[in-house]
């Protein structure tokens, strides 16, 4: 049984409904095409925050059965085709801060599929994408990022080339007749439009990336405490109402208000009254 799993990784907020788009497309070129299909966001993704990487995936099956498969884990771990909206993003992915620099192509399949959006040329891309231990390939839709606001789409027809140009990469799924037909029949469909997803399928022309290939730094991540290293709660100790309280680095004791005399600041700071002196002032 045959099935796709696609990503599409964009900026928060601004390429929102991009994204939405296009995976709402892909579900809908499937069904066209005798599929099954479903399109989502990643929760840990709400509420978005400006310009901070974000994704959403789309899942296609022959069947029921295997697309339900599939919809039961949390978030695909393993990926076909990775669809990249904004070039910068290459230099790979910070969404959730406690897996540190996710590389744009971690999660794709050996012989999978990186689809980006740019003007750069191949090379200069791989610049940034990180080395993978596995061959894939690497497709450029030439253009530049498509971003706009949460209520507001910019129409340049960035979502039906990323489809046309979905159909030339995976046509054993998708076919540009069935992208032809999605398109029509969306409310954002026409055929113009159409007419932008076939000249995406006839241009885009894909590289061959091998492991050797990519940004050889490592990327950045973070060590999480295991779960008997953490504590049962998180606190953080009060202070003492009417008792004395200890000062381990200025080995010194004073009330709960941090009274003490022995300070020079605090001795400073009620000089005469209360008032406090120039000195005082700079220094507290």
């Amino acid at each position: 049984m045959a099935h796709l799993i696609c990503e599409v990784v964009y900026r928060g907020i601004f390429q929102k409904n991009l994204a939405a788009r296009i995976t709402r497309g892909i579900v809908l070129s499937a069904r066209k095409a005798g599929r099954w299909g479903i399109a989502f966001g990643r929760y840990g993704d709400s509420p978005q925050r400006n310009g901070v990487p974000a994704k959403d995936f789309a899942i296609v099956a022959d069947t029921k059965e295997e697309l339900e498969q599939h919809m039961a884990r949390y978030e695909p771990k393993e990926l076909h085709v990775t669809i990249c909206v904004d070039d910068t993003l290459c230099k790979g992915v910070e969404s959730w801060a406690w897996y540190g620099l996710q590389p744009i192509n971690r999660l794709l399949l050996p012989n999978g599929h990186l689809l980006v959006t740019s003007t750069q040329s191949a090379d200069e891309l791989l610049k940034d994408a990180h080395k993978k231990d596995a061959p894939y390939s690497l497709w450029i839709l030439p253009g530049k990022a498509s971003l706009a606001g949460l209520w507001v789409y910019k129409e340049d027809h960035t979502e039906v080339r990323v489809l046309g140009a979905l159909a030339k990469i995976a046509p054993q799924i998708l076919s540009l007749q069935a992208v032809a037909e999605a398109i029509r029949e969306a409310d954002w469909g026409s055929d113009l439009k159409v007419e932008s997803a076939r000249k995406a399928y006839e241009r885009i022309e894909g590289r061959p990336v091998k492991i050797t290939e990519g940004n050889p730094e490592t990327p950045y991540s973070f060590q999480m405490p295991k779960w008997w290293e953490m504590r049962e709660g998180v606190t953080i100790p009060s202070l003492p109402i009417g008792k004395p309280i200890e000062v381990p680095d200025a080995q010194v004791v004073g009330d709960a208000r941090g009274r003490d005399d022995s300070l020079p600041s605090y001795r400073e700071a009620h000089r005469g009254g209360g008032g406090l002196s120039a000195r005082a002032k700079r220094g507290l």
